[in-house]
């Protein structure tokens, strides 16, 4: 849990940096994949992760500007990797200018349950950490390599000494 500003801008900062490789890892023709018929594609899971964070900031009190045509997915790969560096750049920004860390232990209800700050900021990462999770998948049904987010992906545990990467 974070007791400090500083201990949740680090991690976000980390996990933001892992989104975006992943996300600059994407093509334009891989945002149609979808896991089945009537799935969201990946375009549009990488959209909801990227223009989310405003609205979710925005619903616990934080005056964050918000995020015009959200519902649109873009084409371009390119473009929804270069809003997310701008958007969760912001974040980082406004929850450092607008939260101390005695703010962190003030309780809202968050989503039917009364959560302290510092939870709803550990639920922000979650979520992106979620649905990064179903980029890659769909990255891999599309037939890109994803980025290591954790660790490397199958194709790089060649240059650890591993010619059959464990299952």
């Amino acid at each position: 849990m974070y007791v400090t500003i500083l201990d949740f801008i680090k991690e976000w900062n980390w996990e933001a940096m892992l989104t975006q490789k992943v996300l600059d890892g994407l093509t334009d023709d891989s945002l149609n994949q979808k896991v089945y018929t009537e799935g969201r594609t990946l375009g549009r899971i990488a959209w909801h992760l990227t223009t989310n964070i405003p609205e979710f900031l925005a619903d616990f009190g934080l005056k964050v500007d918000s995020f015009e045509n959200g519902e649109r997915v873009p084409t371009s790969a390119k473009e929804i990797a270069e809003t997310f560096k701008k958007i969760s750049s912001n974040a980082a920004e406004v929850i450092e200018q607008q939260w101390t860390d005695d703010s962190l232990k003030q309780v809202q209800n968050a989503f039917g349950r009364e959560n302290s700050n510092a939870q709803i900021l550990m639920g922000l990462i979650k979520h992106i950490i979620h649905h990064r999770g179903q980029v890659t998948v769909l990255m891999r049904q599309a037939g890109i390599k994803p980025f290591g987010v954790y660790g490397p992906p199958k194709e790089d545990w060649i240059h650890f000494g591993v010619e059959n990467p464990p299952l």
